[in-house]
């Protein structure tokens, strides 16, 4: 069975949000569905998008597990981002989470090293 998922993020300031999210992701969106709304392409068939609804803004959560958690946060800091949390599980598994300007979370997980 195909599954293609796409995560939305609700945003106050479209513009705002755009430039946010290229620098935390890397990339400029892969396509544009319209003026309200960006989406990138994270791995085949995964997508995360943002949309303007600011009546919605600021409760997204999510949460992406990549294979070198130490690479990415570096990269993202690169681009001038610093994460609000981070966490260690129990079982070693780590967890770095960013807000965006609304309020949402986007956090990177990892295992230990």
């Amino acid at each position: 069975m195909a599954l293609d998922l796409f995560a939305g993020i609700p945003v106050t300031h479209y513009a705002a949000a755009l430039e946010w999210y290229e620098r935390l992701l890397g990339s400029p969106p892969a396509f544009f569905p319209n003026d309200t709304e960006a989406v990138w392409e994270l791995a085949e068939h995964r997508y995360v998008y943002i949309e303007a609804r600011p009546e919605h803004a600021g409760h997204a959560r999510n949460t992406l597990f990549v294979g070198d958690l130490d690479a990415r946060v570096a990269q993202i800091a690169g681009r001038g981002l610093d994460p609000t949390a981070r966490e260690t599980y129990s079982n070693g598994v780590r967890k770095i989470t960013y807000r965006d300007p609304d309020g949402n979370e986007t956090a990177f997980g990892g295992a230990s090293t």
